[in-house]
């Protein structure tokens, strides 16, 4: 049994030159339709496949696309990720996907695995901030468009695809303040799961965070601000459930994303104190876990599909012209409010 068959196997099988096997292949007229039919039963029956990448390569193409996301603990990146796929292979390009576990050394060996396999262009949410930065130009020198999705790093001069994250970081808190205003505290303390200090995002959220704190005359108290190492469930469920037992319960909690926000809800069900009327819960990003937490997590909806499709077609049009002055575009996102926030919207 041949195994990977070539052109030049069903050309040896049949008995005929490998050039005539290449054109029967391609359709092309010159060739006799008995022969062709001969060809393409051959090429069925050893199961023969085209070899893309060699053909390409004769024409100095791949038509292939890296993306490295963070990470794929939730359905945030896979939603990007689908729509991105859904173009490039309308266009007839391959998508090779890599994650990077919030690792700055995880996501340079991933640029490089993507270099090596001669990607035409690259799709990338970094990681922590400025630690790859030198290796992003690299890849630009070397003639490899780049363009930023989600998390970008805004020294390096390439199209990126993002919301206003202090914005609406700003208006999740202001949210949690008004809440708590009409529920009778004058002077709520607001708690935020700060995410890693490495990733911008988070810095832009944290500041959004103490700048709203001051619109609304509340003092900034550092001791209500936890900073954790990582963004997940697990994590915010054990820094809350230390700081319950410790005697700190706020008013509310504005969290760097849904899974700091899901875990902390975790906690103070845990230990039984109620949501919201006790506690107001804020997330961001809209995972799909917000619409199935007791009650609904309260959270800021980006327009992934769009901002998969975006950053997809930026970079199509970078491989197409390779001069094209870089743009910077911000979508709009979604306050959702639901019960994990406001007592009147439990269901």
């Amino acid at each position: 049994m041949i195994h990977n068959p070539t052109i030049l196997d069903i050309a040896r099988e049949l008995g005929i030159s490998k050039s005539t096997v290449s054109r029967a292949l391609a359709g092309s007229p010159s060739v006799k339709q008995d022969t062709r039919d001969s060809v393409l039963a051959m090429a069925e029956r050893m199961h023969y496949r085209p070899n893309y990448m060699a053909r390409n390569l004769t024409k100095h193409r791949t038509r292939i696309i890296g993306v490295v996301v963070p990470e794929f603990i939730n359905s945030f990146f896979s939603r990007i990720i689908i729509r991105i796929q859904n173009v490039f292979e309308r266009e007839g390009y391959r998508v090779l996907i890599t994650q990077c576990n919030e690792s700055w050394e995880t996501e340079r060996r991933n640029l490089q695995l993507l270099e090596e396999n001669m990607v035409e262009g690259i799709l990338i949410s970094v990681t922590e901030k400025g630690k790859n930065t030198d290796y992003y130009n690299k890849l630009i020198n070397s003639g490899i468009p780049l363009v930023f999705f989600n998390r970008a790093d805004k020294t390096v001069d390439v199209s990126s695809v993002t919301i206003d994250d202090y914005k609406w970081a700003f208006f999740a808190t202001e949210h949690l303040i008004d809440v708590r205003h009409r529920l009778g505290n004058p002077a709520p303390r607001i708690m935020h799961f700060r995410g890693p200090e490495g990733i911008a995002l988070s810095n832009r959220r944290y500041s959004a965070y103490a700048d709203a704190l001051a619109k609304h005359h509340l003092p900034f108290d550092e001791s209500l601000v936890i900073l954790t190492s990582e963004i997940t469930k697990e994590e915010s469920f054990r820094l809350m459930s230390e700081l319950i037992e410790q005697g700190e319960v706020p008013d509310g909690i504005f969290c760097f994303n849904d899974h700091l926000a899901i875990g902390a809800m975790r906690a103070l069900h845990h230990y039984h104190i109620e949501i919201p009327e006790r506690v107001s819960v804020m997330g961001f990003s809209e995972s799909q876990s917000a619409l199935i937490t007791t009650p609904s997590l309260s959270s800021v909806a980006q327009p992934l599909e769009q901002m998969g499709e975006t950053a997809a077609e930026m970079l199509l049009e970078k491989i197409d012209n390779p001069d094209a002055k870089s743009r910077n575009v911000v979508l709009n996102a979604v306050l959702n409010i639901r019960g994990s926030s406001d007592p009147e919207k439990v269901e």
